[in-house]
């Protein structure tokens, strides 16, 4: 898939959990969603993009959530 839909896609995750209360919380809601619904081969690619910190040409940033998820629970994603 490429990277920039999932970027797109992982952003509108976080857009739905960034209303949350309780960051902690919205962050690991965050990483079992993708653990949950996405293939591993999605989040491979995700966690990979999140740790590079680039940009393919045309790509949305991931979003600070997302990239807090990310980083707070790479071990629960992968």
């Amino acid at each position: 898939m490429k990277t920039h839909t999932l970027i797109a896609m992982s952003n509108q995750i976080g857009d739905f959990f960034d209303s949350m209360p309780d960051r902690d919380q919205a962050t690991l809601d965050i990483a079992m969603h993708l653990k949950r619904f996405w293939a591993p081969s999605m989040r491979r690619q995700l966690l990979e993009q999140a740790g590079e910190q680039g940009e393919e040409q045309g790509a949305a940033p991931l979003r600070q959530i997302v990239r807090d998820a990310i980083s707070r629970h790479a071990d629960l994603i992968r």
